[in-house]
């Protein structure tokens, strides 16, 4: 801690003030006064664009790492076979984790060494990231639920039809004293270690904290004033290619089985289309969070201070000329401080109070809000909506999801400030432009509904067994004639594609009594639920059939119009921040800001995924089971039902968004016409009182020429 200025000079220093000091003298005085030592002054990070380089890096690995595990989600709930909204309460603990620090960072980070505080965030987070990965090196080897268990050194199967029960087609070699799933229950704590991700995303959330709010407010103390704005685009532009790259990440990623390395690719009966393929989603884990202590070694080297850009070694931050300046008063400058932080604890309630009774400012938190849960909550499913309606795999959705939305958000951000600036467009106008882009972004949304893929065929779900029937949730068996005298489990899941297009849950349900193959080229014969149908065929291969050749047509529509829609949502993003800065008092908007993303944080980032995950698992047809018996992650989903509400409640909150609409438009016309009447009005009367003055100027030279001529 740096001690005050003494009240009295010494005498020494007196001397040197009343005399011209030696060049030598300068310096040391110099010295006395900076708080950086001589190394700081002449180190190679003592750069800003060296800063800037090493910010933007820091920020594009605290994207990467965000938008990476957005992508793991649906191998994570897999992983630990959770349902979707224990995933949402799990992705919502980032912004928890924010939320524990954001107002003591905000408040006192700026007074302690910036740049070694961002490290050390960055630190937390690459070790949340690496306790998040934990569970893997616990858990053991991932098996999968199966109907299909080979038996000790032969290539035939059991669970196929037959007159024994389920519980004793178990291979011999398995000891069968206690049951399977309570063994496997009780010996291992697996069904729990989802805690692990939960813990280690709020302590992401934590170290993710300092990084923006500190970095910017370095980069704005040692910047030109007229290079900040361009530093800052440099700064978020490079930003942006982190969620690119991190869900291209995930679908490479999801691609790779989990236990890569130690599990023969041949003994697998699972592809990555099937519902209980796990991704090696703990390595992308690990990767970045690597990245993310990369990010982290050359910030720390950076000084407290540096001199201003364009000022020489010589010269003082702000920051630093600012703390000179109240230094000079020694503990009169410590009293009016205190008294300073007095006054302004005394003035924040009121602020605040001040804040939520301005109508233009609480209108629009309300919207941001809305439109926040919606956008949070669909990117944050998107790529298993893309899975689940569309029949494309986790590795697909993901690299589609970082390739066809994330660019347009950022093109339309950019074009959105390029015509607010090329157009000069005031406050009214900028409201009128947000309102135009959010129409135009519900009415792409709605287009959605109508870009759905039928259930597929599956028996016993969504259709019966004597033939291909209209899909319903309701009204079906997964236990037939055809299937009567097969001692079948419900609970597996194995589904197997018969020639007609139907699925069935397994070869058992499906009533095969013999099989050959191995892997994913087992074949099961003599199926007598599919020789019912058909007397051609009466044989299955493993997965379910693929989806319809219509659904494959109106699969390129639907990212068209995600193009559009993400584009249309993000390009009135610039107008909505002008409308935020001009409709608040300037001393108000560092609070205002603040109050902003912290509402939103608590009330979009956090429930959004919880709630959005609940009233997607109300749409599963299937469930997997855990190792305890229970229910676990969903196998199946009725894609109409899905789409119906992972839609509609997007499309619910931007009706209520419309219904603000009319008074938010009308507070701001109020204001700001009225505001600009007055200006113009104030603009007519000084010109007028220039007029003025000038004709009297006039008057008089002309009356003093008069005057020198006579």
């Amino acid at each position: 801690m740096e001690e005050s200025a003494p009240l009295h000079p010494e005498p020494s220093l007196m001397e040197n003030i009343s005399h011209q000091p030696e060049p030598s003298a300068l310096e040391n005085t110099s010295h006395h006064l900076e708080p950086s030592t001589m190394e700081e002054r002449h180190s190679c990070f003592n750069n800003l664009k060296l800063f800037l380089a090493a910010l933007s890096f820091a920020i594009f690995a605290e994207a990467l790492s965000g938008s990476y595990l957005k992508s793991a989600i649906t191998q994570m709930e897999r992983r630990f076979n959770i349902p979707s909204s224990l995933i949402g309460i799990i992705d919502g603990s980032f912004e928890i984790g924010n939320l524990l620090v954001i107002a003591f960072v905000s408040y006192f980070g700026a007074k302690f060494h910036r740049p070694k505080l961002i490290a050390t965030g960055m630190i937390l987070m690459a070790t949340g990231t690496f306790i998040i990965a934990l569970p893997h090196f616990i858990m053991g080897r991932y098996e999968y639920e199966s109907a299909v268990k080979p038996l000790h050194n032969s290539t035939s199967i059991v669970s196929l039809c037959s007159m024994e029960p389920y519980d004793k087609q178990i291979p011999e070699f398995m000891d069968m004293s206690t049951p399977l799933p309570k063994l496997d229950c009780e010996n291992t704590g697996e069904s729990f270690l989802w805690i692990f991700v939960f813990l280690g995303n709020v302590l992401r959330g934590i170290g993710e904290t300092p990084i923006v709010p500190l970095g910017v407010s370095y980069l704005d103390d040692h910047a030109k004033q007229e290079n900040f704005a361009f530093y800052l685009g440099c700064m978020y532009t490079f930003g942006l290619l982190g969620p690119i790259f991190g869900f291209v990440l995930g679908s490479f990623c999801a691609r790779l089985f989990v236990d890569i390395g130690f599990v023969r690719s041949d003994s697998l009966t699972i592809t990555p289309k099937d519902t209980r393929w796990v991704g090696a989603w703990w390595l992308g884990v690990l990767l970045v969070g690597v990245i993310s202590i990369l990010a982290a070694i050359p910030i720390c080297f950076f000084p407290k201070t540096m001199p201003i850009e364009g000022e020489g070694k010589r010269g003082l931050s702000r920051s630093t000329k600012r703390s000179r300046e109240g230094d000079h008063g020694g503990s009169d400058h410590t009293l009016h401080q205190t008294s300073k932080f007095s006054a302004l604890a005394k003035d924040f309630l009121p602020s605040v109070k001040s804040l939520i009774c301005n109508p233009i400012y609480f209108l629009l938190l309300l919207q941001s809000i809305l439109q926040m849960n919606s956008m949070i909550g669909m990117i944050t499913f998107k790529p298993k909506f893309i899975e689940q309606q569309y029949g494309r795999t986790a590795s697909r959705a993901n690299l589609l999801v970082g390739i066809v939305n994330v660019p347009p958000v950022a093109i339309g951000i950019f074009c959105g400030g390029f015509v607010m600036k090329k157009f000069k467009i005031d406050v009214i106008g900028a409201t009128k432009f947000c309102i135009g882009t959010s129409v135009f972004s519900w009415m792409f949304l709605i287009l959605f509904f109508t870009m759905g893929c039928q259930n597929s065929s599956v028996a016993g779900l969504t259709a019966s067994y004597v033939g291909i029937t209209e899909s319903s949730r309701e009204g079906h068996s997964l236990f037939s004639q055809c299937n009567a005298g097969c001692m079948c489990s419900r609970t597996q899941w194995e589904p197997v594609c018969a020639a007609n297009g139907m699925t069935y849950v397994s070869p058992c349900l499906a009533g095969c009594k013999t099989s050959n193959g191995t892997g994913v080229n087992m074949e099961f014969h003599n199926c007598s639920c599919i020789s019912q149908l058909t007397a051609v065929n009466s044989s299955t291969i493993l997965g379910q059939c693929p989806r319809a050749e219509d659904c494959n047509k109106i699969f390129p529509y639907f990212l068209a119009v995600t193009v559009l829609e993400s584009f249309t949502f993000s390009l009135g993003t610039m107008a909505e921040f002008e409308i935020l800065m001009r409709s608040v008092d300037p001393e108000l908007k560092p609070l205002a800001i603040g109050i902003y993303s912290l509402i939103i944080r608590m009330l979009a980032g956090i429930p959004a995924p919880i709630y959005f995950g609940a009233m997607i698992d109300t749409t599963c047809l299937k469930w997997g089971t855990n190792r305890c018996g229970g229910r676990g992650a969903c196998r199946m989903y009725d894609t109409d039902a899905f789409r119906y509400i992972y839609l509609g409640v997007a499309a619910g909150t931007g009706v209520i968004c419309f219904a603000l609409v009319i008074p938010f438009y009308m507070q701001v016309k109020k204001r700001f016409a009225l505001k600009d009447k007055k200006a113009l009005d104030n603009e007519h009367t000084e010109l007028a009182i220039m007029n003025e003055d000038n004709n009297r100027t006039d008057c008089d030279l002309s009356m003093n020429a008069i005057d020198h001529e006579q």
